[in-house]
């Protein structure tokens, strides 16, 4: 291997044109966030479980709409509800919640949180939670219901139990 001496001139721009490659690069090699992914990349279920943002709870004669969160518990629901609805009986618990059992698990994240008035919460997996209160500890979060917090105290406290249905409409 030969070695071959530069001068001073030829040092700076070899410098220079390795420093605007380093720079330039990175901009051509990766696209830009709002690029859509390839299709072919892509499998039907994935589409449908992103473009899942929003389900529904219907209680009684009342429909709530609830907007997911982005978490595998939130996905893995949505893709429960492209096989169809989830009925379920939920039952008042402290003075703040309505509790009832999903009939299979979810995947869990849980977190140390302060679930406020129209969270719903997974807890213990297999267990959906409507908050109307107030409580602190280890849950997973599924969604926000929407409404205020008295609307959604009225209907959740309207009877107990109370039978819930999770759609996708």
């Amino acid at each position: 291997m030969a070695l071959t001496v530069v001068n001073k001139r030829g040092k700076f721009w070899f410098f220079l044109i390795a420093v605007m490659g380093c720079l330039v690069f990175p901009l051509v090699s990766c696209g830009t966030p709002s690029e859509a992914p390839n299709e072919q990349e892509t499998t039907d279920g994935d589409r449908e479980s992103e473009m899942t943002d929003t389900i529904f709870l219907k209680i009684g004669t009342h429909k709530i709409s609830v907007t997911l969160e982005k978490n595998v518990a939130a996905e893995a629901l949505a893709g429960l509800l492209n096989e169809g609805e989830i009925t379920y009986t939920a039952n008042d618990y402290g003075g703040f919640e309505k509790v009832g059992a999903l009939g299979q698990s979810l995947p869990r994240e849980d977190r140390q949180m302060t679930a406020e008035a129209g969270d719903v919460i997974l807890y213990s997996g297999d267990q959906i939670v409507l908050f109307y209160g107030s409580n602190s500890w280890s849950y997973t979060k599924l969604g926000t219901m929407q409404g205020s917090a008295a609307e959604l105290k009225e209907i959740l406290t309207e009877s107990n139990p109370v039978t819930v249905t999770i759609c996708l409409q």
